[in-house]
């Protein structure tokens, strides 16, 4: 088995135009993974908090859910980054997004219980399918050259909105759904997000061959010997950058604790002041395709200007998207709408280049392992943002928070010049 593993990757290294076949072969897998990935992970941000909300009875306690399934999602992907650095993208992304399908359906069993302790366990475990959603976007990447890299990662983004879109706006159908069978409304998003990640877990497990990064790492070890050939002696391996992975990484986290704050507590402060479930998921909707949906021009913009400057929009993006969620009427559907689109594309910015930074960093034989650590800090960055939001907004107001998280996003300018000052 194993040597015909290594003859059908032997293939593709000796075939530039095999790689490019693969290469267009891999997107177009995670395109399609993504697209139901992007379903699954929508319901926790839809929902999350109004069941935690309506389960403990308290304000306060809405932002566990995010903190619960972004906790999660850190140690899924150190596991993910582990899997696929041993073992390849295809068992680490499938392992990943079935795990977090079972963690959603296990979200209904709790809320049909009323079960707050098994409620908790499971968004930690639904985590998991949110971690490899977002670590999908790296496989794109494994065979593309620089110049591309960043519109490679925009092509997984971009396809992941068709799902994250759709799911908000199935918010309703999917409550009345759950009514029918016996289960609470607000579960019936998970639902959803139950077999939407379960499918996309098969989807990578069935289609993913050959394992790109597999293939990448043996084009690396190729391109070595051909070196030493030539040069007549050992060389070493292409080193990690580590002053762009700090500066990759750092841009990431910011930008997700931004906008995890803000997103969390949105629709609790729109339930506050009078607004239906319909409208939440509406607003939602939108915001989360600001996340992805302008990803492929993102992607170009990344590759043709830099990484960063389009960090630094990232910042300025993210700047004017609080202020604008901090002094928005309470009955303007309207500025909050523009707030949480532009809250989502600044974070958008902000993913794009910082992960084309760590790319750029990394070679391939380390390239998953440097991933998944750096995700750890993206999603434990998750966590503290939606846990801290609740506390933030009980003990001040809404306002406090999303002008705080305008502010906070202002540290990347300084930082990325500092991480950059010689690149």
């Amino acid at each position: 088995m194993s040597n015909s593993i290594n003859t059908k990757i032997q293939d593709y290294v000796d075939d530039p135009i095999k790689q490019q076949q693969l290469y267009k072969r891999t997107l177009i897998v995670i395109v399609i993974a993504q697209i139901f990935g992007g379903a699954g992970l929508a319901a926790g941000i839809t929902v999350g908090a109004l069941l935690a909300e309506d389960m403990l009875g308290a304000d306060s306690f809405a932002g566990i859910p995010i903190a619960l399934f972004t906790l999660g999602s850190a140690g899924a992907a150190l596991l993910v980054g582990n899997l696929s650095h041993r073992f390849g993208r295809r068992p680490g992304l499938a392992i990943g997004f079935i795990t977090g399908g079972i963690g959603a359906l296990t979200v209904v069993i709790a809320a049909i219980t009323n079960n707050v302790i098994l409620l908790f366990v499971s968004l930690f475990i639904y985590g998991a399918g949110t971690a490899t959603n977002l670590q999908a976007r790296y496989a794109g990447t494994d065979l593309a050259t620089s110049k591309q890299r960043g519109t490679a990662v925009s092509i997984a983004l971009v396809a992941t909105t068709f799902g994250a879109v759709a799911g908000p706006i199935l918010v309703d159908v999917m409550g009345e759904f759950a009514l029918s069978i016996g289960v609470p409304a607000l579960a019936g998003p998970f639902i959803l997000a139950g077999v939407a990640f379960i499918l996309a877990g098969l989807m990578i497990f069935i289609l993913l061959r050959p394992d790109p990064l597999k293939v990448a790492e043996a084009i690396a070890i190729r391109r070595q010997n051909q070196q030493e050939d030539r040069i007549g002696k050992n060389t070493e391996i292409q080193p990690i950058n580590k002053r762009g992975v700090i500066a990759g990484t750092t841009i990431m986290v910011v930008t997700q604790i931004v906008m995890v704050a803000v997103m969390t507590m949105t629709p609790v402060h729109m339930g506050d002041h009078g607004h239906g479930l319909n409208q939440v998921g509406l607003i939602i909707g939108i915001h989360i395709g600001a996340m992805y949906l302008p990803s492929l021009v993102t992607g170009m913009l990344v590759d043709k200007f830099g990484r960063k400057i389009m960090a630094i929009t990232s910042g300025a993006t993210l700047l004017v998207a609080g202020a604008l969620a901090a002094f928005a009427p309470t009955d303007s559907l309207v500025v909050l709408t523009i707030a949480l689109a532009l809250l989502g594309l600044g974070w958008n910015f902000g993913l794009i280049s910082g992960t084309a930074l760590i790319v750029d960093a990394t070679p391939p034989s380390k390239r998953a392992k440097t991933q998944g650590a750096a995700d750890v800090f993206i999603a434990l960055a998750g966590a503290s943002g939606g846990a801290l939001a609740g506390i933030v907004v009980a003990h001040s107001s809404f306002t406090v928070l999303s002008l705080g998280g305008g502010i906070l996003s202002l540290i990347l300018v300084p930082v990325v010049f500092m991480a950059l000052r010689n690149n």
